[in-house]
């Protein structure tokens, strides 16, 4: 080995030797003065505070700090000048490691470098007043020039650790209450002339973290975990915390934030950016009453948030807080469905309008640029406002293009059943949200369906490439373009609701629909559906998704009226034609009313009024009608002989003149009840025939062998029939007929029961056909032999005539 290599190690070992004959004096000189020291480091520790630090006893621990001096201090307690009013102790804690500079002990300055805080409690209270136990903290006076003091310079301490550590801040005046149970907390000091800088390590529980108290706490029961650093501008009076990448929970989160500790009431600004967290875990870092409305909904996958708070520790309520997410293909749940393939950006603020307070009542979730689908039927929102969060109001403009029959999963076939067709939508909305559901909205804009097949279930009524065109206004609804067809028939209609949202939601009996209908053909058949009760709703079985858009729509189907005004160019029902129909409909829940009804049929017309109650199965109906020079043998044939079978519309020939006041009733597949019919028929039959009609024929043959009885023509034929059901009384009437006269009284059945009474008297008409004077034909009418027949019923069931006995003759 080289002679000045170990020259080298014998320098070093002396060095060492003396570095540890200088920590043993050290120790020495500790454990000698121990009250002196603790005496000492009280006094230094006391110099920039308003109140007392007391420690109960000290004791060395060199080699824990070395190469510096340690001191572990025992039941430190810190409590400022007014803490007997108030009884909030700023500092207990059972252990307190200080780390002081040894060659500054030697001359009598204590020099702190490091403080460790153990199982501790720190409370910062601010009483109702505004004032503060951490006024034991001198401020420093800037203008002022540092003087040398007794016993050296103020403490500064350059690193410090808080383990085990309850940290409180307990702002009565400003309703604020931060609550952490620090496990670990390590930090390193620098020191300026105006300031310091500090690099933390933190690992805390938040207990609390309440800008007001009255509405709870933000990130309540989450671990935080993550690096700080912080910056303290003395002559700004401005704390920095630069943004840092930390855990809250399982979330990372970079967080930065500023303080301003110049004003009355200390400033802050809070930024927090959360890439990819789930929505229910950004809602829960929120206070409760945030949390309970951004719970009213709910996306699947992860989505970028970020968040602004800002505030002041004084009184005030909460800070200002501003929520924006970016969410792209997700799935958005809410209580309605879910919302799939959804992209939006979204903010929450709860200062919507500035001056108004930063409360639910002033706050709003607005979406922008919202896309999605449906139940697969997509769907765009350039902007929607949701505002007022103690009670809720959604806005918006709506808009979509779709195959209608994708509503069929949206709001059920229990009312309307769309099979196919193309929806066109354009709607601004305002609701109100009520159990996380849109409430009652109001409507404004277009929608346009084309090339529809839809099914109104309940009337059982179904029409093929149909066309509508819906147009909301702030208060009215119309309805225009709209091509119906079923069957045969094709229906183009025009409407109006007037309030019609108010009334849709309120009192949906109250809407009155107004139609003018147009078709160039139709088949009333078609649309028998009218005719039926409503069709009873089904349960939903207990526990099953209601279909709510579907009741409502059905009740108001149902409950609403609807005054129609139609223009049929020919109409079809049966075996019934006419043409040139006009009419004036008025439906209501209880009915249909007929009014000015009127056809061209059988060379004439057909004026008709009545109304048709619906009970059911079976359809009561009252109507009058006036008939005008109709062909009676169309007639007949138009309405099946009414029941009539002995006589149809092949024994009968002229021109029927009538007045009819009846009622009965009706099936709702359109069949006339048997023997419901109740009322009165006044006719008059001109130029009129019977024409190869068997029972005048059987006896004619006999009688009047040489007279034509296979026409029997008539010029005038009037009278009255009084229909009660099956049965018909014929008032007396005066038969005057190219085969014989006859008077004619009684009753026909179309059942049994018929008698009627008939006076025929063998006279030929003919014989008087040059007579003009009418007196004169009255008195020869009945002259010579007359027959006085009866018509019963037979037992084949036929009508049977046969000779009655002589009676007295009712002209």
């Amino acid at each position: 080995m080289p002679r000045w290599t170990k020259i080298i190690l014998w320098i070093f070992a002396g060095l060492v030797g003396l570095v540890f004959l200088v920590f043993a004096g050290l120790a020495f000189y500790v454990n000698t003065h121990k009250k002196d020291l603790l005496v000492s480091i009280t006094k230094q520790l006391n110099k920039n505070l308003n109140g007392s630090l007391t420690i109960g006893s000290m004791d060395p621990t060199f080699l824990g700090g070395f190469p510096r001096v340690s001191l572990n201090l025992k039941n430190v307690v810190m409590k400022d000048s007014l803490w007997a009013n108030h009884h909030h102790t700023l500092l207990e804690a059972k252990n307190f490691d200080v780390s002081v500079n040894p060659l500054a002990l030697l001359s009598g300055t204590i020099e702190i470098r490091k403080v460790g805080i153990n199982d501790a409690t720190i409370y910062l209270y601010t009483d109702t007043n505004g004032y503060s136990n951490t006024s034991i903290f001198r401020k420093k006076d800037k203008k002022k020039k540092p003087e040398a003091e007794e016993g050296g310079s103020a403490a500064e301490v350059k690193k410090f650790s808080l383990a085990r550590v309850n940290f409180v801040l307990d702002n009565q005046k400003g309703h604020k209450l931060f609550q952490f149970a620090v496990e670990e907390l390590k930090g390193d000091m620098d020191y300026g002339w105006s300031g310091w800088q500090a690099d933390l390590k933190l690992k805390t529980m938040v207990k609390s973290l309440a800008f007001n108290t009255r509405r709870g706490s933000f990130i309540k029961d989450k671990l935080l975990e993550g690096p700080f650093k912080i910056s303290f501008d003395e002559d700004k009076g401005l704390i920095k915390v630069s943004p840092n990448r930390l855990n809250i929970g399982k979330d990372p989160f970079i967080i930065g934030a500023q303080f301003d500790t110049s004003k009355e009431n200390t400033e802050f600004t809070i930024n927090i950016q959360a890439p990819g967290i789930r929505w229910k875990n950004a809602a829960a870092l929120l206070a409760p009453n945030i949390t309970e409305k951004l719970n009213m909904f709910n996306l699947e996958k992860p989505i970028d948030v970020t968040c602004v708070l800002s505030g002041n520790m004084g009184p005030g309520g909460d800070p200002s807080i501003e929520v924006k997410a970016n969410v792209k293909d997700n799935v958005l749940v809410t209580v309605g469905g879910k919302v799939e393939h959804c992209n939006f950006t979204g903010v929450f603020t709860n200062n919507y309008m500035n001056g108004k307070g930063y409360t639910d009542a002033n706050s709003a979730i607005k979406l922008y640029k919202f896309e999605g689908s449906y139940t697969d039927i997509p769907f765009s929102i350039d902007t929607a406002f949701v505002v007022n969060l103690e009670q809720p109001v959604a806005t918006g403009v709506f808009r979509s293009k779709f195959d209608i029959s994708k509503l069929n999963k949206a709001i059920g076939e229990e009312t309307l059943k769309f099979n196919k067709g193309q929806a066109d939508v354009k709607l601004s909305y305002t609701a109100d949200i009520v159990d996380f559901k849109l409430n009652k909205p109001l409507l404004k804009g277009v929608v346009d369906i084309s090339n529809a097949d839809i099914s109104y279930v309940p009337r059982k009524l179904n029409f093929k490439n149909s066309a509508i065109s819906l147009n909301f206004t702030s208060t009215d609804l119309f309805i225009r373009n709209i091509r119906l067809q079923s069957g045969k028939s094709v229906v183009y209609m025009d409407g109006s609701i007037k309030n019609f949202l108010n009334l849709y939601y309120n009192a949906p009996e109250k809407i009155l629909l107004s139609w003018q209908v147009r078709s160039p053909e139709l088949h009333l058949g078609e649309f028998l559906g009218f005719l039926s009760s409503r069709k009873p709703q089904r349960k939903a079985k207990k526990g099953s998704k209601k279909t709510t858009l579907s009741e409502d729509l059905n009740n108001v189907f149902e409950r609403s009226m609807v005054d129609m005004h139609l223009r049929v160019n020919k109409v079809y029902y049966n075996k019934f034609a006419a043409s040139d129909a006009t009419a004036d409909l008025f439906l209501s829940e209880n009915g249909i009313a007929l009014k000015n009804i009127s056809v061209k049929h059988g060379g004439g017309s057909l004026k008709l009024n009545g109304n048709i109650s619906q009970q059911g199965s079976v359809n009561h109906f009252n109507i009058n009608t006036t008939i005008s020079n109709v062909n009676i043998s169309n007639f007949f044939y138009s309405f099946e002989n009414f029941g009539l079978k002995s006589i149809t519309s092949k024994n009968l020939k002229g021109f029927l003149f009538s007045k009819t006041n009846m009622a009965g009733s009706i099936t709702d597949q359109g069949k006339l009840v048997s023997r419901s019919l109740r009322g009165n028929i006044i006719f008059d039959v001109k130029k009129g025939a019977l024409l190869n009609f068997d029972p005048i024929k059987n006896v004619g043959k006999f009688a009047f062998p040489f007279r034509n009885l296979d026409e029997i023509t008539f010029e005038n034929l009037n009278g009255k029939f009084d229909v009660r059901g099956e049965k018909v009384t014929i008032n007396p009437m005066q038969i005057n007929s190219s085969l014989l006269n006859m008077d004619v009284a009684g009753v026909y059945s179309m059942g049994t029961g018929t008698n009627i009474m008939v006076d025929v008297p063998l006279r030929n008409p003919k014989k008087d056909e040059d007579l003009t004077d009418k007196k004169e034909i009255r008195e020869r009418r009945m002259k010579g032999i007359v027959l006085h027949l009866l018509a019963t019923d037979g037992e084949d069931g036929k009508i049977k005539i046969k000779l009655s006995k002589n009676r007295t003759k009712t002209k």
